[in-house]
């Protein structure tokens, strides 16, 4: 009977009883979830440090960046501190009264030797002609012929005269481009050889010269291919320019040739015009400070 009793029974679960001997079993999906926090974990602190590292290197740079600007702020305010007190010794210094000290200082120099050279009965031409080679003694005599030629070549003779001299001051002022001139030339010799005016040929020692088939690429008296160039926009302002400086000097002389004056017109009519002007000869000396006193004010 208790042989059949302990048949029947069921055997019994370790899992379900709780006794002190008794060992559980853990099961798979415990010890997975376990090493997945831990490699959470793991990547966590990886992501601080190199976070952290990050954080460390962009606070170096900005270091290293204030430090050079701080020592770009003192090298300009060092540079500015010298460029000012240069600035202000010259500023102090007036350029008229050195001009004028260098004028008197060499005047006196060449009056001291005239006299010398006088005293010792020596030719005082000669020995200062000893300081100078024959060639810049020439070029002076040349620069100074010249000069006379000017002086006396003022006043006004004829219109072609007159023609002339603007025409040779508007040479000297005349800055031409070169290169441009030889852009243009080279585009006229390439277009003359393709249309068969010109002939390229070449001498035996390599050097290429034009030569002018008919006669009609190189200009003569007759020429009116001139008429067909089309001047840049600054040619036409050069020239535009030139017009308005001779107006201006024109209008200029007429002025001088009347007495008008540039300054500050003064007067209701001829009459009081005449007034203002015997006045002016007579108090100008006197009223000069006057009126600059006035016109200083007037500025501030």
């Amino acid at each position: 009977m208790s042989a059949k009793s302990s048949a029947e029974k069921p055997a019994s679960n370790p899992s379900d009883t709780n006794e002190p001997g008794s060992v559980q079993v853990e099961r798979p999906s415990d010890s997975a979830e376990g090493s997945n926090n831990v490699q959470k974990e793991s990547e966590e602190v990886a992501a601080k440090s190199v976070e952290e590292d990050d954080t460390a290197a962009k606070a170096r740079q900005r270091r290293e960046r204030f430090k050079a600007l701080q020592a770009r702020a003192k090298s300009a305010t060092e540079r500015n501190l010298k460029e000012t007190a240069a600035e202000t010794q010259r500023l102090a210094t007036d350029p008229s009264l050195l001009s004028s000290l260098s004028r008197k200082h060499a005047f006196a120099s060449h009056n001291l030797l005239k006299a010398d050279t006088e005293v010792a009965g020596e030719d005082f031409e000669r020995k200062r002609a000893w300081d100078w080679t024959v060639d810049e003694s020439e070029k002076w005599d040349k620069r100074m012929d010249k000069k006379q030629r000017h002086r006396d070549n003022v006043a006004f003779q004829d219109y072609t005269q007159d023609a002339r001299k603007v025409y040779k001051k508007q040479l000297r002022e005349m800055k031409p481009d070169l290169e441009a001139y030889e852009r243009d030339k080279l585009a006229a010799i390439e277009k003359a050889a393709a249309n068969g005016d010109l002939e390229i040929v070449e001498t035996n020692d390599g050097e290429m010269i034009a030569v002018d088939k008919n006669g009609t690429f190189y200009s003569t008296a007759d020429t009116i291919g001139f008429t067909e160039n089309k001047p840049d926009r600054a040619a036409v302002d050069r020239l535009v320019g030139d017009l308005r400086k001779a107006e201006e000097a024109q209008l200029k002389r007429r002025r001088e040739r009347r007495g008008d004056e540039e300054g500050d017109v003064t007067y209701i009519n001829e009459k009081n015009k005449q007034f203002n002007q015997k006045l002016a000869r007579f108090y100008n000396k006197y009223t000069t400070e006057i009126r600059d006193s006035f016109e200083r004010g007037t500025m501030i």
